[in-house]
Protein backbone atom coordinates (compact mmCIF):
# COMPACT_ATOMS: atom_id res chain seq x y z
CA UNK A 1 0.00 0.00 0.00
CA UNK A 2 2.93 2.33 1.01
CA UNK A 3 4.71 1.67 -2.20
CA UNK A 4 1.94 1.88 -4.51
CA UNK A 5 0.89 5.87 -2.53
CA UNK A 6 4.65 6.29 -3.09
CA UNK A 7 4.69 5.50 -7.22
CA UNK A 8 1.64 7.61 -7.30
CA UNK A 9 3.44 10.41 -6.10
CA UNK A 10 6.70 9.84 -7.57
CA UNK A 11 4.36 10.04 -11.01
CA UNK A 12 2.54 13.58 -10.35
CA UNK A 13 5.92 14.91 -9.40
CA UNK A 14 7.71 13.89 -12.18
CA UNK A 15 4.66 15.34 -14.69
CA UNK A 16 4.85 18.26 -12.65
CA UNK A 17 8.44 18.61 -13.29
CA UNK A 18 8.15 18.02 -16.94
CA UNK A 19 4.95 20.07 -17.60
CA UNK A 20 7.54 23.41 -18.10
CA UNK A 21 9.45 21.25 -21.19
CA UNK A 22 6.50 19.62 -23.11
CA UNK A 23 4.76 22.91 -22.69
CA UNK A 24 7.75 24.85 -24.49
CA UNK A 25 8.25 22.08 -26.96
CA UNK A 26 4.49 22.38 -27.88
CA UNK A 27 4.62 26.09 -28.02
CA UNK A 28 8.04 25.48 -30.34
CA UNK A 29 5.89 23.11 -32.81
CA UNK A 30 2.95 25.62 -32.94
CA UNK A 31 5.55 28.30 -33.67
CA UNK A 32 7.27 26.12 -36.54
CA UNK A 33 3.82 25.82 -37.82
CA UNK A 34 2.96 29.11 -38.37
CA UNK A 35 6.42 29.88 -39.33
CA UNK A 36 6.05 27.32 -41.97
CA UNK A 37 2.34 28.43 -42.84
CA UNK A 38 3.79 31.73 -43.45
CA UNK A 39 6.79 31.30 -45.90
CA UNK A 40 4.45 28.53 -47.73
CA UNK A 41 1.50 31.29 -47.81
CA UNK A 42 0.70 31.47 -51.76
CA UNK A 43 0.45 34.89 -53.62
CA UNK A 44 -1.36 35.37 -56.43
CA UNK A 45 -0.26 37.94 -59.05
CA UNK A 46 -2.31 39.14 -61.70
CA UNK A 47 -0.38 40.50 -65.02
CA UNK A 48 -2.75 41.50 -67.18
CA UNK A 49 -5.23 39.29 -66.63
CA UNK A 50 -3.08 36.28 -66.62
CA UNK A 51 -2.27 34.68 -63.15
CA UNK A 52 0.92 33.65 -61.24
CA UNK A 53 1.07 31.66 -58.07
CA UNK A 54 4.30 32.26 -56.11
CA UNK A 55 5.52 31.17 -52.00
CA UNK A 56 5.99 33.64 -49.74
CA UNK A 57 9.58 32.19 -49.07
CA UNK A 58 10.46 32.86 -52.81
CA UNK A 59 9.93 36.43 -53.15
CA UNK A 60 11.87 37.25 -49.75
CA UNK A 61 15.09 35.69 -50.91
CA UNK A 62 15.48 38.81 -53.31
CA UNK A 63 14.28 41.48 -50.44
CA UNK A 64 15.78 44.32 -52.70
CA UNK A 65 13.43 43.78 -55.76
CA UNK A 66 9.92 44.61 -55.87
CA UNK A 67 7.91 41.49 -55.54
CA UNK A 68 10.75 40.80 -52.01
CA UNK A 69 9.81 44.44 -50.67
CA UNK A 70 7.20 45.92 -48.96
CA UNK A 71 6.47 47.93 -52.02
CA UNK A 72 4.92 45.24 -53.61
CA UNK A 73 1.62 46.32 -51.23
CA UNK A 74 0.98 49.39 -53.58
CA UNK A 75 -0.32 46.58 -56.03
CA UNK A 76 -2.72 44.77 -53.81
CA UNK A 77 -6.43 44.19 -54.77
CA UNK A 78 -8.25 43.55 -51.51
CA UNK A 79 -11.36 42.73 -53.54
CA UNK A 80 -9.68 40.10 -55.35
CA UNK A 81 -6.91 39.39 -52.83
CA UNK A 82 -4.17 39.57 -55.54
CA UNK A 83 -1.78 41.56 -56.92
CA UNK A 84 -2.36 43.64 -60.18
CA UNK A 85 0.73 44.40 -62.39
CA UNK A 86 -0.19 46.06 -65.66
CA UNK A 87 2.74 44.75 -67.15
CA UNK A 88 3.54 42.13 -70.30
CA UNK A 89 3.06 38.92 -69.15
CA UNK A 90 5.07 37.13 -71.70
CA UNK A 91 7.83 38.71 -70.10
CA UNK A 92 6.49 38.40 -66.34
CA UNK A 93 7.27 34.61 -67.25
CA UNK A 94 11.34 35.41 -67.61
CA UNK A 95 11.00 37.22 -64.37
CA UNK A 96 9.13 34.27 -62.30
CA UNK A 97 11.85 32.03 -63.60
CA UNK A 98 14.40 34.53 -61.64
CA UNK A 99 12.26 33.99 -59.07
CA UNK A 100 12.28 30.38 -59.26
CA UNK A 101 15.60 29.67 -60.11
CA UNK A 102 17.63 32.08 -59.31
CA UNK A 103 18.89 33.21 -63.06
CA UNK A 104 17.66 35.30 -65.30
CA UNK A 105 17.06 33.68 -68.98
CA UNK A 106 17.06 36.52 -72.05
CA UNK A 107 14.34 36.03 -74.15
CA UNK A 108 15.78 36.55 -78.01
CA UNK A 109 12.51 36.83 -80.00
CA UNK A 110 11.91 39.42 -77.66
CA UNK A 111 12.98 43.45 -77.80
CA UNK A 112 15.89 44.19 -75.96
CA UNK A 113 14.83 46.87 -74.35
CA UNK A 114 10.98 45.76 -73.38
CA UNK A 115 13.07 43.40 -71.66
CA UNK A 116 14.97 45.88 -70.05
CA UNK A 117 12.15 47.80 -69.11
CA UNK A 118 10.45 45.03 -67.26
CA UNK A 119 13.67 44.28 -65.16
CA UNK A 120 14.05 47.64 -64.19
CA UNK A 121 10.46 48.21 -63.41
CA UNK A 122 10.66 44.63 -61.00
CA UNK A 123 14.12 45.95 -59.96
CA UNK A 124 16.55 42.78 -60.92
CA UNK A 125 19.97 43.82 -62.29
CA UNK A 126 20.50 42.32 -65.28
CA UNK A 127 24.23 41.33 -63.48
CA UNK A 128 21.58 38.54 -62.38
CA UNK A 129 21.89 37.13 -66.24
CA UNK A 130 22.52 33.70 -66.78
CA UNK A 131 25.71 32.36 -68.47
CA UNK A 132 23.95 31.06 -71.03
CA UNK A 133 22.01 34.04 -71.95
CA UNK A 134 24.88 36.62 -70.84
CA UNK A 135 26.58 37.29 -74.12
CA UNK A 136 23.80 37.58 -76.46
CA UNK A 137 22.22 39.74 -74.17
CA UNK A 138 25.61 42.19 -74.60
CA UNK A 139 25.71 41.86 -78.09
CA UNK A 140 22.00 43.08 -78.54
CA UNK A 141 22.98 45.73 -76.20
CA UNK A 142 25.53 47.05 -78.30
CA UNK A 143 23.60 46.89 -81.53
CA UNK A 144 21.16 48.63 -80.21
CA UNK A 145 23.76 51.32 -78.69
CA UNK A 146 24.99 51.69 -81.96
CA UNK A 147 22.02 52.31 -84.10
CA UNK A 148 20.75 55.09 -81.38
CA UNK A 149 24.30 56.79 -81.76
CA UNK A 150 23.92 56.11 -85.98
CA UNK A 151 20.42 58.10 -85.37
CA UNK A 152 22.03 60.91 -83.22
CA UNK A 153 25.27 61.62 -85.67
CA UNK A 154 22.45 62.03 -88.27
CA UNK A 155 20.28 64.34 -86.67
CA UNK A 156 22.71 65.98 -84.87
CA UNK A 157 23.67 68.66 -87.69
CA UNK A 158 20.51 70.65 -87.21
CA UNK A 159 21.15 71.61 -83.73
CA UNK A 160 24.02 73.73 -84.44
CA UNK A 161 22.48 75.62 -87.64
CA UNK A 162 19.90 78.35 -87.32
CA UNK A 163 16.22 77.95 -87.64
CA UNK A 164 15.01 79.22 -90.92
CA UNK A 165 13.01 78.47 -94.17
CA UNK A 166 15.61 76.47 -96.04
CA UNK A 167 16.66 74.77 -92.86
CA UNK A 168 13.34 73.31 -92.20
CA UNK A 169 12.38 72.59 -95.69
CA UNK A 170 15.72 70.52 -95.77
CA UNK A 171 14.78 69.13 -92.46
CA UNK A 172 11.18 67.72 -93.71
CA UNK A 173 12.89 66.61 -96.82
CA UNK A 174 15.43 64.29 -95.13
CA UNK A 175 12.59 63.12 -92.77
CA UNK A 176 10.83 62.25 -95.76
CA UNK A 177 13.51 60.32 -96.91
CA UNK A 178 14.72 58.62 -93.67
CA UNK A 179 10.98 58.07 -92.15
CA UNK A 180 8.24 56.90 -95.03
CA UNK A 181 5.88 56.39 -92.22
CA UNK A 182 5.88 60.51 -91.22
CA UNK A 183 3.32 61.22 -94.03
CA UNK A 184 1.31 60.55 -97.22
CA UNK A 185 3.79 62.04 -99.70
CA UNK A 186 6.63 60.09 -97.65
CA UNK A 187 4.84 57.11 -98.57
CA UNK A 188 4.66 57.82 -102.32
CA UNK A 189 8.21 58.65 -102.53
CA UNK A 190 8.76 55.21 -101.03
CA UNK A 191 6.89 53.18 -103.40
CA UNK A 192 7.67 55.22 -106.58
CA UNK A 193 11.24 54.66 -106.30
CA UNK A 194 11.22 51.03 -104.90
CA UNK A 195 8.52 50.69 -108.21
CA UNK A 196 12.02 52.25 -110.46
CA UNK A 197 14.10 49.54 -108.44
CA UNK A 198 12.20 46.96 -109.70
CA UNK A 199 11.28 48.36 -113.08
CA UNK A 200 15.20 49.05 -113.41
CA UNK A 201 16.31 45.35 -112.44
CA UNK A 202 13.91 43.59 -113.99
CA UNK A 203 14.75 45.57 -117.45
CA UNK A 204 18.34 44.73 -116.95
CA UNK A 205 17.32 41.00 -116.66
CA UNK A 206 15.24 40.71 -119.63
CA UNK A 207 17.21 43.11 -122.46
CA UNK A 208 20.04 40.07 -122.06
CA UNK A 209 17.48 37.09 -122.80
CA UNK A 210 18.59 35.86 -126.34
CA UNK A 211 16.17 36.59 -129.58
CA UNK A 212 16.42 34.23 -132.33
CA UNK A 213 13.64 33.96 -135.56
CA UNK A 214 15.42 30.55 -136.98
CA UNK A 215 18.16 32.67 -139.37
CA UNK A 216 20.33 33.51 -135.96
CA UNK A 217 19.86 30.42 -134.35
CA UNK A 218 24.01 28.93 -135.28
CA UNK A 219 24.63 32.48 -134.99
CA UNK A 220 27.06 33.53 -132.32
CA UNK A 221 27.10 35.86 -130.26
CA UNK A 222 23.09 35.61 -130.68
CA UNK A 223 21.15 38.94 -130.67
CA UNK A 224 18.92 39.72 -127.53
CA UNK A 225 15.97 41.19 -127.12
CA UNK A 226 18.13 44.35 -125.86
CA UNK A 227 19.13 44.55 -129.21
CA UNK A 228 15.56 44.25 -131.16
CA UNK A 229 13.90 47.00 -128.52
CA UNK A 230 16.94 49.51 -127.94
CA UNK A 231 14.41 52.01 -128.24
CA UNK A 232 12.02 50.97 -125.79
CA UNK A 233 14.87 49.53 -122.96
CA UNK A 234 16.80 52.96 -123.07
CA UNK A 235 13.60 55.01 -122.73
CA UNK A 236 13.07 52.26 -119.44
CA UNK A 237 16.59 52.84 -118.07
CA UNK A 238 16.31 56.48 -118.90
CA UNK A 239 13.15 56.50 -116.64
CA UNK A 240 14.73 55.09 -113.96
CA UNK A 241 18.29 56.64 -114.30
CA UNK A 242 15.91 60.31 -113.78
CA UNK A 243 14.12 59.04 -110.76
CA UNK A 244 17.80 57.73 -109.13
CA UNK A 245 19.52 61.13 -110.43
CA UNK A 246 16.76 63.33 -108.42
CA UNK A 247 16.46 61.01 -105.41
CA UNK A 248 20.64 61.39 -105.09
CA UNK A 249 20.31 65.02 -105.42
CA UNK A 250 17.70 65.40 -103.63
CA UNK A 251 19.24 63.60 -100.15
CA UNK A 252 22.61 65.25 -101.30
CA UNK A 253 20.42 68.43 -100.92
CA UNK A 254 18.75 67.19 -97.97
CA UNK A 255 21.64 66.12 -95.87
CA UNK A 256 22.82 67.25 -92.44
CA UNK A 257 26.33 66.67 -93.54
CA UNK A 258 26.86 66.37 -97.07
CA UNK A 259 30.52 65.29 -97.05
CA UNK A 260 29.72 62.78 -94.57
CA UNK A 261 26.87 61.74 -96.82
CA UNK A 262 28.56 61.44 -100.07
CA UNK A 263 30.98 59.22 -98.41
CA UNK A 264 28.08 56.95 -97.39
CA UNK A 265 28.06 53.37 -98.48
CA UNK A 266 24.04 53.79 -99.89
CA UNK A 267 25.64 57.50 -101.40
CA UNK A 268 28.08 55.26 -103.40
CA UNK A 269 25.70 52.78 -104.52
CA UNK A 270 22.87 55.54 -105.70
CA UNK A 271 25.94 57.15 -107.41
CA UNK A 272 27.03 53.65 -108.81
CA UNK A 273 23.62 52.67 -109.99
CA UNK A 274 23.53 55.59 -112.67
CA UNK A 275 27.01 56.58 -113.93
CA UNK A 276 27.24 54.07 -115.98
CA UNK A 277 24.16 55.35 -118.36
CA UNK A 278 25.83 58.79 -118.36
CA UNK A 279 29.28 57.79 -119.25
CA UNK A 280 27.28 55.86 -122.00
CA UNK A 281 25.88 58.97 -123.33
CA UNK A 282 29.43 60.71 -123.20
CA UNK A 283 31.04 57.46 -125.25
CA UNK A 284 30.59 57.47 -128.78
CA UNK A 285 28.37 55.19 -130.52
CA UNK A 286 31.60 53.36 -132.37
CA UNK A 287 32.85 52.53 -128.54
CA UNK A 288 29.66 51.59 -127.17
CA UNK A 289 30.49 48.03 -127.06
CA UNK A 290 34.15 48.33 -126.18
CA UNK A 291 35.22 45.93 -123.34
CA UNK A 292 35.56 48.64 -120.89
CA UNK A 293 32.39 50.01 -121.33
CA UNK A 294 30.60 46.50 -121.30
CA UNK A 295 32.59 46.10 -118.18
CA UNK A 296 31.08 49.28 -116.86
CA UNK A 297 27.56 48.45 -117.77
CA UNK A 298 27.83 45.54 -115.29
CA UNK A 299 27.64 48.09 -112.34
CA UNK A 300 24.04 48.92 -113.02
CA UNK A 301 23.37 45.68 -111.09
CA UNK A 302 24.10 47.44 -108.05
CA UNK A 303 20.89 48.99 -108.26
CA UNK A 304 19.64 45.86 -106.39
CA UNK A 305 21.07 47.37 -103.04
CA UNK A 306 19.36 50.00 -103.18
CA UNK A 307 16.21 47.94 -101.89
CA UNK A 308 18.74 47.99 -98.27
CA UNK A 309 17.24 51.36 -97.74
CA UNK A 310 13.51 50.48 -98.85
CA UNK A 311 13.59 46.89 -96.23
CA UNK A 312 13.67 47.07 -92.82
CA UNK A 313 14.80 43.26 -93.18
CA UNK A 314 17.61 44.05 -95.45
CA UNK A 315 18.76 46.71 -93.06
CA UNK A 316 18.34 44.44 -89.85
CA UNK A 317 20.29 41.51 -92.03
CA UNK A 318 23.07 44.27 -92.40
CA UNK A 319 23.86 44.93 -88.48
CA UNK A 320 23.39 41.54 -87.93
CA UNK A 321 26.37 40.83 -89.85
CA UNK A 322 28.23 43.59 -88.87
CA UNK A 323 27.93 42.48 -85.16
CA UNK A 324 28.98 38.78 -86.05
CA UNK A 325 31.83 40.07 -88.08
CA UNK A 326 34.24 38.43 -85.82
CA UNK A 327 32.13 35.13 -85.31
CA UNK A 328 32.24 35.12 -89.03
CA UNK A 329 35.77 35.46 -89.52
CA UNK A 330 36.87 33.03 -87.00
CA UNK A 331 34.82 30.48 -89.12
CA UNK A 332 36.18 31.40 -92.72
CA UNK A 333 39.44 31.17 -91.04
CA UNK A 334 38.67 27.32 -89.16
CA UNK A 335 37.26 26.16 -92.96
CA UNK A 336 40.35 27.81 -94.75
CA UNK A 337 42.61 25.46 -92.33
CA UNK A 338 40.78 22.10 -92.69
CA UNK A 339 40.61 23.08 -96.82
CA UNK A 340 44.48 23.48 -97.09
CA UNK A 341 44.50 20.06 -94.89
CA UNK A 342 42.90 17.86 -96.81
CA UNK A 343 44.46 19.94 -100.12
CA UNK A 344 47.50 18.71 -98.86
CA UNK A 345 46.80 15.01 -98.14
CA UNK A 346 44.90 14.64 -101.85
CA UNK A 347 47.45 16.34 -103.92
CA UNK A 348 50.38 14.06 -102.34
CA UNK A 349 48.42 10.92 -102.25
CA UNK A 350 47.43 11.74 -105.71
CA UNK A 351 51.05 12.75 -107.03
CA UNK A 352 52.12 9.98 -108.50
CA UNK A 353 49.29 8.79 -110.21
CA UNK A 354 49.89 9.33 -114.06
CA UNK A 355 45.35 10.18 -114.28
CA UNK A 356 45.35 12.36 -111.51
CA UNK A 357 43.40 15.72 -111.90
CA UNK A 358 45.45 17.61 -108.81
CA UNK A 359 48.36 19.21 -110.47
CA UNK A 360 49.11 21.45 -107.58
CA UNK A 361 47.38 22.33 -103.91
CA UNK A 362 45.18 25.13 -104.93
CA UNK A 363 43.57 22.08 -107.82
CA UNK A 364 43.06 20.22 -104.73
CA UNK A 365 41.53 23.70 -102.62
CA UNK A 366 38.50 23.45 -104.94
CA UNK A 367 37.87 19.90 -104.86
CA UNK A 368 37.57 19.94 -101.14
CA UNK A 369 35.82 23.19 -101.31
CA UNK A 370 32.95 21.77 -103.63
CA UNK A 371 33.19 18.42 -101.71
CA UNK A 372 33.08 20.19 -97.39
CA UNK A 373 29.68 22.35 -99.23
CA UNK A 374 27.81 19.33 -100.91
CA UNK A 375 28.64 21.74 -104.36
CA UNK A 376 30.31 18.57 -106.19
Amino acid sequence: MVSEISWQLLKQATILGLAPVLCNEVDLLDLSRQTKKVSDKKIIINVSGVHFELTESLVQRYPSTLLGSVEREYFYDNINNEYFFDRDPELFRYILTYYQHGKLHFPKNICISAFENELKYFSILSDNLSDCCYESFIDHSKDIEQRLEDDKKTFAQYKSLTVNNNVKFREKLWTMFENPEENSAAYMIYYTTGFFIIISVLSNMAETIPYADGKLKDVFPLRTYGDKYANIFFCIDTACVLIFTIEYISRLYASPSRCKYMRSVMAIIDLTAVLPYYISLIVPAGLQFSGSLVTLRVFRVFRIFKFSRHSQGLRILGYTLKSCAEELGFLLFSLTLVVIIFATVIYYIEKFDENSSFYSIPDASWYTIVTMTTLG
